[in-house]
């Protein structure tokens, strides 16, 4: 970003930067589940649709690259950082609202936090997402899902910004929810909301229901691991875990980048791993497996900042 740029956001954002929602040379590290990751050139994080709109259309009209993230579970940052402006959608909208059985969800709300919620009005269906470690946006974007439910089970229709700066209401049907896939994230929208269906239930068995969720994740997965969840897509008819165990790779190092010892889908920060020992790492489990088992492994975990 030059400084004409950096200029023309200060100017553009002048409202926002005192209160802190504009800041320029931010570390992503602290702001990933990974614990990795250089420093942003700006980090915008918006309080309103509107600000999203605006931000998003200020960085357009000046020409500086644009990425969008929420909670940072699902991303490895390079180590030299971002040259680009990074609109981070989390706790600053987060807002929740329940009419009967409809929740209205904040993209930047976490699932954690709309599964807790929902619990607590007695409403069953995102048990599913309960330690989901992101967004409503990023659960919506990539239809997220869990010990069989996804997102788009619940979802009637999601809120977004347009590339071309237009808020649109996505239906169900036009999301055309996949496996970790959606109109959404094929056409470069930004999801802003959600609306959400769920079903009347009572809320003690709501919550045994999440606390047995969360027990078999504690016992299966490196939740107390800097890690950005499952690394590779499932390919159909395989089990990732299992296609990495096979090929010998059960606690494979590079660096500070390891195949967890607890669950072998998942690459995890074993200590000051960098960027790139993981994407390394990354590059020699698809290798290793294809070689062993003739299966390509596709990265779930998304990459910014490397050349290439």
């Amino acid at each position: 970003m030059t400084a004409d740029d950096r200029e023309t956001l200060r100017e553009a954002f002048a409202d926002m930067i005192d209160e802190g929602a504009v800041r320029f040379g931010v570390p992503l590290a602290p702001l990933t589940t990974f614990r990795i990751g250089g420093p942003v050139d700006c980090l915008i994080e918006p309080r309103t649709v509107d600000e999203v709109r605006r931000a998003l259309a200020a960085c357009r009209d000046c020409g500086v690259p644009v990425r969008v993230m929420g909670l940072g579970s699902d991303i490895l940052v390079a180590d030299a950082g971002l040259r680009c402006t990074i609109v981070r959608i989390a706790e600053n909208l987060s807002h929740i609202e329940i009419h009967g059985n409809v929740m209205q969800v904040e993209a930047g709300a976490s699932n954690a936090e709309v599964a807790r919620r929902a619990c607590e009005a007695g409403l069953a269906g995102y048990e599913f997402a309960c330690g989901i470690p992101g967004t409503v946006g990023g659960a919506a974007i990539m239809n997220a899902g869990a010990y069989g439910g996804e997102f788009k089970d619940v979802a009637v229709s999601v809120c977004c910004i347009t590339p071309a700066g237009e808020v649109v209401e996505v239906s169900a049907e036009e999301a055309a929810w996949s496996y970790r896939h959606s109109m959404m994230d094929a056409a470069g929208y930004v999801v802003v909301g959600a609306t959400l269906h769920l079903t009347p239930d009572d809320s003690q068995v709501i919550q045994a229901r999440m606390d047995d969720l969360t027990r078999r994740r504690t016992e299966k997965q490196p939740l107390d691991m800097p890690s950005a969840g499952s690394t590779f897509k499932r390919p159909e008819g395989y089990f990732v875990g299992k296609l990495v165990e096979e090929a010998g790779l059960r606690g494979y190092r590079v660096g500070g980048a390891q195949v967890s010892e607890k669950h072998t889908g998942f690459v995890v920060n074993a200590g000051e791993a960098t960027a790139r020992e993981v994407r390394q790492l990354i590059a020699d489990v698809q290798e290793r497996v294809f070689a062993h088992a003739g299966v390509r492994l596709e990265p779930e975990v998304r990459m910014w900042g490397f050349d290439d």
